[in-house]
């Protein structure tokens, strides 16, 4: 480890120290500084996750906002980390929240600002201090998070940008002042911190890969649930671990349905990343792109059907591509993360429940029927921690965000997320 991380972790330590005594509330006001130099300056973030990882400048504009509208939410929540008096025999019965610390977070490219904030302003209210290490395309993202927390006024080392490699990470989580460690990543990134973490007996928090499932059944609404599917399988050109990626089409409507979604699909052409009218452009790397590809070619390979050509324009931009997939292709196994979607035909409610918990992961599903019971049938019995009606997947700064099965644990965002980071203390006596 270089004196500079040493010197980072020790200082993040130091504040720490300070850090927790400051009210909720003071730390409140920060954030609500924090939210507005956010807006102010959406422009010029927006540009810079457009530069480093081609998001169209639309999207990228909308990261800001969405971050913008989290941190306000933050910064008038209920303050649930206050002690808790409990009724027993005894004179003193609370339960007390204590922040643990310095918190790691691993971060990924696909949302640079977003996975960041809604992982640091959580732990960062909570009363801990954060360090950053970014995915290695996005460090200039990092740098501009930790410049508008000092804009806006959080004393130096409450939240630090760490410019390293992931050989590094290991050795940040073993250091004695790190309490815990926040992931969004793969799941072999998420196995190998979780690993590092228990060694150390550490908190970790995880948040994994998704195949989702995207369910269309024969009382849907084909239109705005084809209109949503496109969109949810490639916006940030399909770069999202919540995107609709398999659509399990109730075998009466599959002509019906894939007639209005491919005429949707097909609105997505690549254009200029910096053009407000671009939907979609480059994926984040070539080597990202080269991965689909063959992730393509397995799917064909092992007998998926073309509903629409998966098309490599350069060296990171594709046409968008559409397959028929039955279960048992291997291509199932893997999360497809880029502009390639995934058709399967259910023959009914039960049928489609089963291809779509017949997978490892399970972060964030979405059903479209009218009808509640049928609504509250797949409510109760999909294996996700996420179930989306007649809408595609999203996250909201008031709702919990977390996986099940290879998907990860723990969650993200709602007043949930403020207790991720504390010790759960009993204060009990005469």
């Amino acid at each position: 480890m270089t004196n500079t991380i040493e010197n980072k972790i020790k200082k993040a330590d130091r504040s720490f120290q300070e850090w927790k005594k400051v009210s909720f509330k003071s730390r409140q006001k920060l954030l609500k500084k924090l939210s507005a130099e956010l807006t102010q300056n959406r422009d010029i973030l927006a540009e810079n996750i457009t530069r480093e990882m081609n998001k169209p400048i639309a999207q990228a504009k909308a990261e800001i906002e969405k971050c913008a509208l989290m941190v306000d939410y933050y910064a008038t929540a209920d303050d649930v980390l206050k002690p808790e008096k409990i009724k027993t025999e005894f004179r003193v019965s609370e339960i007390h929240f204590q922040p643990k610390g310095v918190i790691l977070g691993v971060m990924p490219w696909n949302f640079p600002f977003w996975q960041v904030l809604r992982f640091a302003v959580p732990a960062i209210l909570a009363g801990n201090t954060v360090v950053l290490k970014h995915a290695s395309i996005c460090f200039e993202s990092g740098n501009l998070i930790e410049k508008i927390f000092l804009k806006a006024g959080f004393p130096k080392g409450i939240f630090q940008n760490l410019e390293v490699g992931h050989k590094e990470v290991k050795s940040i989580i073993e250091h004695p002042l790190v309490q815990g460690v926040s992931l969004t990543g793969s799941e072999a990134a998420g196995a190998e911190v979780a690993a590092t973490a228990g060694r150390n007996i550490k908190k970790s928090l995880l948040e994994l890969g998704g195949s989702d499932a995207f369910i269309v059944l024969d009382d849907a609404d084909l239109k705005k649930a084809a209109v949503s599917g496109a969109k949810s399988r490639l916006a940030n050109c399909g770069q999202a671990c919540n995107a609709g990626k398999r659509f399990i089409i109730h075998k009466k409507i599959e002509k019906k349905f894939l007639d209005v979604f491919v005429e949707e699909y097909q609105k997505y052409v690549p254009g200029d990343p910096y053009d407000e009218q671009t939907l979609i452009s480059g994926m984040a790397r070539p080597d990202l792109a080269d991965e689909l590809e063959k992730q393509y070619k397995k799917a064909l390979k092992n007998g998926a059907e073309i509903i629409v050509p998966l098309k490599r324009l350069s060296e990171n931009e594709f046409m968008p591509g559409l397959i028929k997939v039955k279960r048992g292709n291997p291509v199932l196994k893997e999360e497809v993360f880029g502009p390639l979607g995934m058709v399967m035909i259910a023959g009914n409610d039960e049928d489609a429940l089963n291809i779509a918990n017949d997978i490892r992961f399970g972060l964030s599903d979405s059903v479209w029927t009218k009808d509640k019971k049928r609504q509250r049938f797949f409510v109760e019995n999909l294996e996700s921690g996420t179930v989306s009606i007649n809408k595609s997947s999203s996250s909201d700064p008031r709702l919990p965000f977390g996986g099940a099965k290879a998907s990860g644990y723990g969650v993200e965002l709602s007043l949930h997320a403020l207790r991720e980071f504390v010790t759960v203390r009993t204060v009990v006596g005469h």
